[in-house]
Order: C-alpha cells, then sequence, then structure tokens
C-alpha cells in the first residue's frame, strides 16, 4: 500500500501544480491528488509524490508532465449547460450582431475539455441562422481552447459516447446535428467546420488568438488565485472587441477582480459586458 502524502509532498505538488496551469489547490486535497495521480505512480514506477516532482524537476519529461496536468483537470463538462448563456446568445447577442451588419463574428470557449461547450455554440448559431438567415451566417468562428492535448483530441473528433449524450442534449438536437455510427454519435461536418481547436494555457499570452466579441469562460476561475483570477480578466478584457461579452460560470463573479465589465442581469440570466472605457492592456 502506498504511504500517505506528507505535508512537505502535499506542499511540493500545490506549487507544481499551480506553476504549470494556474489551478490551486486548496488545504487537505490530499485525497484528490492520491486518487488522480496514484495510477501514474504505479505506472511510472514512482514511490511517492515528492520523487514525483523531484523527477519533473530534474528529467524532462513531457509526456508525464502532460498526463498529470490532463489527470489534475478537472474535464466535467455537458451540452448546453445552464441554459441560459445560450439563451442570451441566440437571444440578444446574435440578432445585435446581426442588426450591427458586422462582416465577422468570432467566439472563444475557453477550457473547451472535451468539445460539449463550442459544438453547442455551433448548433446555437446553425439554428439563429436556419430562423433568421443573414449574410453574417456564412462568417461566424468559434475557437476552442484547452490545456489538455488528450481533452482536444477527444474534441477535434467529435464522437461521443451513449452517456455523453445523455448530458443535456435533447433528442430533436441528437437527430439534427449528429450522426451515428457503430453505437457512438458524431458530431455532423456542418457544425464542426465552425470550430477550431487549438492547445492554449490560460496562463498565456491570449494575443496570438485574436480578437473576440464572445468569450466564454465558465468554471475556470474558481481554480485560481485571486491574483491570477485579476490577471486573466484583465486579458479578457483585452481580447474582447468593444462591447464585447463575457460569459463566466454561475459560481464564478468579477467582483473584487475586474472594474472592466458591468453586469448585466438579462431575463435569461447574467453576462458581462466589457465597459466602453475599459483601456486595453497587453496580455503576458
Amino acid at each position: 500500500m502506498r504511504s500517505p502524502i506528507s505535508p512537505e509532498d502535499y506542499e511540493r505538488f500545490r506549487v507544481f501544480l499551480e506553476d504549470a496551469c494556474g489551478i490551486t489547490l486548496g488545504d487537505n486535497k490530499q485525497y484528490l491528488i492520491a486518487s488522480r495521480i496514484g495510477p501514474l505512480l504505479d505506472e511510472y514506477r514512482i514511490p511517492s509524490v515528492g520523487a514525483l516532482v523531484e523527477r519533473l524537476r530534474c528529467e524532462r519529461q513531457p509526456a508525464l508532465y502532460e498526463r498529470i496536468v490532463d489527470a489534475m483537470t478537472t474535464n466535467e463538462t455537458l451540452w448546453f449547460r445552464d441554459g441560459f448563456p445560450f439563451e442570451i446568445l441566440k437571444q440578444v447577442i446574435l440578432p445585435e450582431q446581426v442588426r450591427q451588419k458586422g462582416i465577422g463574428l468570432r467566439l472563444w470557449s475557453a477550457a473547451c475539455s472535451s468539445g460539449q461547450e463550442p459544438y453547442t455554440l455551433s448548433m446555437c448559431v446553425e439554428e439563429y441562422f436556419r430562423a433568421n438567415p443573414a449574410p453574417l451566417a456564412s462568417n461566424v468562428q468559434i475557437i476552442a481552447t484547452d490545456l489538455s492535448p488528450s481533452m482536444l483530441e477527444q474534441a477535434r473528433a467529435g464522437v461521443y459516447d451513449a452517456a455523453a449524450m445523455a448530458r443535456g442534449l435533447s433528442e430533436e438536437r441528437k437527430r439534427q446535428f449528429f450522426q451515428e455510427r457503430f453505437g457512438r454519435w458524431e458530431v455532423r461536418d456542418g457544425i464542426k467546420r465552425r470550430v477550431s481547436f487549438r492547445e492554449h494555457n490560460l496562463m498565456q499570452s491570449f494575443e496570438p488568438l485574436g480578437k473576440f466579441q464572445v468569450i466564454f469562460c465558465r468554471n475556470v476561475l474558481i481554480y485560481f488565485s485571486a491574483d491570477l483570477k485579476r490577471d486573466i480578466l484583465a486579458r479578457l478584457a483585452a481580447a474582447l472587441h468593444p462591447g464585447g461579452y463575457l460569459f463566466l460560470g454561475a459560481a464564478e463573479a468579477i467582483t473584487g477582480y475586474s472594474d472592466a465589465f458591468e453586469m448585466l442581469r438579462l431575463p435569461q440570466g447574467i453576462v458581462y459586458r466589457l465597459k466602453p472605457a475599459a483601456r486595453a492592456v497587453r496580455s503576458g
């Protein structure tokens, strides 16, 4: 039986994880590390969490590094999660963009995991422009990013099992936007075509991603320290066009972390809009 994680090893792993991907572990999360990292320790025959951190410090092992970050990154996701952000997109933001006669619309799904959120966004765009044809329909781009190469590989494939399909997806949308193959379901090409996936860590610069009218960064900030939340929100503001929209998770708020956004309480729910006076900052 593996020995318990010592306080010293726990602290070393906490520092490693925050440096690697910004995730901040609270106190007494030894059980979480043990359950997620334990199988890797067995596979690589590493005797302890402390020895694991030491190996990563002394040796270049990108595959092991990637698998640790994968294991510690929460990949919980589902279709049309929480509902209201997608209703706001269809009922408020897309009509506004059409009225403004923009030549293009770019949306960013940050920390996209296995792809449900960006494909949900593409389905919403498809539904809206089927009912409301407009030139903008042909120039909508959805950029989806995640720090996990294995999650991105799944997302690009766009193939899901019955359990994943049962989480938040209606039978009507399942028939419209997926095709069944050998007991699994693949996103149709028309929905896939709008979405491009890129490996990206939120601690990195956002500038290479370009500017967006809409950013979904949901259920991510809760894992970061206060200072990193402020930094990320400042860079999200800089990544938005004037008047752009930011969606956060239902349990997340920007109070005390950013004054670049105004909170809009709409009938469907809450969304944040970049204030006209918000000054862009360079992403680090």
